[in-house]
């Protein structure tokens, strides 16, 4: 069960009221006949937890998805699937038609085929001079020029290279194409619209695993685990026994109140379908409450205490406060059990060992 705890100003202000009211005239009662201090008793309430399921909704979804984009713009002049069709690994799906893509591998080749050309000659030159120079026709600084000039065409067809590749991959980027087998789940761009680089163009999943993302509020990321199993309900058939689901992934509880954070559920293959609503179960581990009466807690130098009567003995118990409930208070205390008997009435006139006197 979820603790709540009251603030500080707010447990004083009742822990007042508390004492306050045990000075009206009507709780506080006479001793009789030198017995003992006559008081009034009530039974500390609680007992074992009940465990109640929470349900969270979500929907199914592929475990293996994908939002696809082009990664250059230009205008959809081909969209070769239609929505919910099954496509595999490779497969075109859309084209884009962009003007600048062509010419400019066109042109990155043409200067390749130039620099080559450049290159090939400068070398041939290069080997001739030295074959001359080993007869003392050329001079070293010539040889040494002709060498510079090798090198630094060589240089540039490596440059003019990497420039056609990355032409190339970029005429190759017009084409988009199936990540992996799977079906089209959406479309989102039509014929003929301009799309932009990066701008999604339509999603596909895998049929291969099945997941629920289900958000829960920070509480109860204490009662979930990684691969701890919980129950899954289909919505739209509620009469069916729900599917057994494997929690693969829990979100780090965050610093803003009330913020609902997210737990994602494996699920069995072949059970539930794509895109059907479901409902995931969690059990919180909840504790048992322990409740006094709300005029049995008493405010003191070290805290908040109750008198418990055993044996016609009342001693003091530290107890401390979690929150109200109409006449009675929750309270967190290792040393109070369901059935312990607590002063309600006459705490006034106790002291810790006191005897007393229960009447009715």
């Amino acid at each position: 069960m979820t603790s709540l705890r009251l603030p500080v100003a707010l447990v004083f202000s009742a822990a007042s009221l508390f004492g306050l009211a045990g000075c009206k005239a009507n709780d506080t009662p006479e001793a009789s006949g030198g017995q003992g201090v006559s008081v009034r008793v009530s039974e500390v309430t609680g007992g074992e937890a009940q465990e109640i399921t929470l349900r969270f909704s979500g929907i199914v979804r592929s475990t293996q998805r994908a939002t696809l984009t082009f990664q250059v713009s230009g205008t959809l002049k081909e969209r070769a699937v239609e929505l919910g069709q099954t496509v595999a690994a490779g497969d075109v799906l859309a084209r884009v038609y962009n003007p600048a893509l062509e010419p400019a591998r066109d042109s990155a080749k043409a200067k390749l085929d130039e620099l080559n050309t450049g290159y090939d000659q400068a070398r041939r030159e290069w080997e001739r001079s030295s074959r001359l120079h080993e007869r003392g026709v050329v001079s070293e600084q010539s040889l040494e020029q002709l060498a510079a000039r090798r090198d630094s065409l060589k240089a540039s067809v490596a440059t003019a290279e990497a420039a056609l590749a990355e032409a190339t991959q970029l005429l190759q980027e017009s084409t988009l194409r199936a990540p992996f087998a799977g079906r089209v789940e959406a479309l989102l761009v039509e014929n003929d619209e301009f799309v932009a680089a990066g701008q999604p163009v339509m999603r596909l999943s895998s049929p291969e695993g099945k997941e629920v993302e289900v958000r829960v509020p920070a509480y109860l990321l204490a009662h979930v685990s990684v691969d701890q199993q919980l129950p899954v309900w289909s919505v739209q058939h509620r009469n069916e026994a729900p599917v057994t689901g494997s929690v693969v992934e829990i979100a780090q509880a965050g610093a803003i109140r009330g913020e609902l954070h997210p737990v994602l559920v494996s699920l069995p293959v072949n059970t539930l379908d794509t895109g059907e609503p479901v409902e995931v179960g969690i059990t919180p581990v909840r504790e048992s409450a322990i409740t006094v009466p709300l005029l049995s807690v008493i405010r003191g130098a070290g805290g908040m205490t109750v008198f418990r009567v055993r044996d016609g003995i009342a001693r003091r118990v530290p107890i401390e406060v979690e929150r109200v409930v109409g006449e009675r208070v929750v309270v967190r205390t290792g040393e109070l059990q369901p059935g312990d008997k607590v002063v309600y009435a006459g705490t006034t006139r106790l002291v810790d060992g006191d005897a007393v006197e229960v009447r009715q």
